[in-house]
């Protein structure tokens, strides 16, 4: 019998649908294992092992029948605190589930505990270490979620993505994360701070996990990305904008990376973006600010004390910008999303960092998303996935990217780039 902390969700799924495994067996492997390695990694912000081994015994029929997932605290919870990473909230319990935990619940998922979030998603981290060495940070702001399930606390979890909160933790830990196009899973229940850019999104240990946890909450079909294309890629090997940030070992995993997708059958070319695309640098920080600063008026005028001096600048700062400024922003938004599509003429997917290298040491910082904020603006789906370690040993991934609304064949190229690399 495999290690079914081990397994990941599709594997499970299979597993529990055929009879050879009952759900109670997954989650209590799964709680063994949180029982041994959660004093260290401090991954939950809320934990109930008892309430889990119960919904364990007891689940929904469906897709996701029994499996254990996490939920970033960012994400409403009824029957757990969410308390969005800030002491202004603590214990803190709404009355219902946020719609994306609602539909993993009706498809039979068992929330095991709340995962750490830096606060509001976006600023202080939280105590959580990476399960590859812990002297790391796990990256953010999915913190929790990225690290759970790389130390196999559950198979699935959800993320939330405003700049690279997602797929730099994803990177950071091990694991494969997707962010779908922008609103692809419905955000009702989330703590929202920018209302252009906030994407709910999942991660998981491989590519087709995330189509099927994804396909089940959003109500999408995703296809099953395991499933052999009838022809290879057409790749752009895009280092973007933010090239100069990418450390020796991202410099060069991405020409690795690219002789290997060349030698498995890939058409591989140089795709970079327009120069107007270098405006994004500046118009995201403006909107994800000012929209933040406008979506958090409850806690500068009730609770400011309360708020890290760090986020509580920002938000000034975002409140302070002129009109003209974030009129100007939203105007690069529309005027590069609208550009993206000639971008990608005559591809199938770029291929571009997940994060500038491996994750930094110590947990005072989650890391860089200058890698992720591009992508996050222009509202495409991202997934990166595993692609070897760094000079420390810790692990390093690779980024693909979509057209806005063509998930279904990013997942899939995304597997595609996965079992080349190895």
């Amino acid at each position: 019998m495999p290690d079914l902390a081990r397994l990941t969700a599709t594997e499970a799924a299979r597993l529990v649908r055929d009879g050879h495994v009952e759900p109670m067996e997954v989650m209590e492997a799964c709680l063994d294992r949180i029982d041994q390695h959660e004093g260290e990694r401090h991954a939950f912000a809320f934990l109930d092992a008892d309430a889990a081994s119960r919904a364990a015994s007891r689940p929904r029929p469906g897709p996701l029948a029994g499996l254990p997932i996490g939920v970033k605290d960012v994400l409403d919870t009824a029957d757990m605190p969410s308390q969005y990473g800030s002491p202004i909230w603590q214990d803190w319990r709404p009355k219902a589930d946020c719609a994306a935990v609602a539909a993993a619940r009706a498809a039979g998922a068992v929330v095991v505990g709340k995962t750490v979030t830096t606060e509001f998603a976006t600023r202080t981290p939280g105590p959580t270490t990476n399960p590859a060495n812990p002297a790391h940070t796990p990256g953010g702001s999915s913190s929790g979620s990225a690290a759970g399930v790389a130390d196999c606390f559950f198979p699935l979890a959800f993320g939330t993505q405003t700049a690279g909160s997602i797929i730099r933790p994803a990177a950071f830990c091990g694991a494969v994360g997707y962010k779908p196009s922008f609103g692809t899973i419905n955000r009702v229940g989330m703590k929202i701070m920018s209302d252009s850019l906030d994407t709910v999104g999942v991660i998981a240990r491989s590519v087709a996990d995330c189509a099927l946890f994804a396909s089940v909450v959003s109500g999408r079909a995703l296809g099953n990305p395991d499933a052999k294309p009838d022809r290879a890629p057409r790749i752009g090997i895009c280092r973007s904008p933010s090239w100069d940030h990418a450390a020796p070992e991202t410099q060069a995993l991405l020409a690795q990376v690219a002789d290997t997708l060349a030698r498995a059958g890939a058409t591989v070319s140089e795709r970079e973006l327009p120069a107007s695309f270098n405006e994004l640098e500046t118009a995201h920080p403006i909107v994800m600010n000012a929209e933040s600063g406008r979506a958090m008026a409850w806690e500068l005028n009730n609770a400011r004390s309360l708020l890290s001096e760090v986020l509580r600048e920002r938000l000034e700062w975002g409140l302070a910008q002129p009109e003209a400024a974030l009129d100007a922003a939203y105007a690069t938004f529309a005027a590069t999303q609208a550009a993206f599509p000639a971008v990608m003429a005559g591809l199938d997917i770029l291929v571009t960092p997940s994060a500038p290298g491996e994750a930094p040491a110590g947990l005072a910082w989650t890391g860089d998303p200058v890698f992720n904020y591009l992508w996050t603006s222009l509202h495409v789906p991202c997934v990166t996935v595993p692609a070897g370690n760094g000079p420390n040993g810790l692990p390093l991934g690779i980024q693909i990217v979509g057209r806005k609304g063509e998930d279904r064949a990013t997942l899939a190229w995304a597997q595609w780039v996965a079992a080349a690399i190895g």
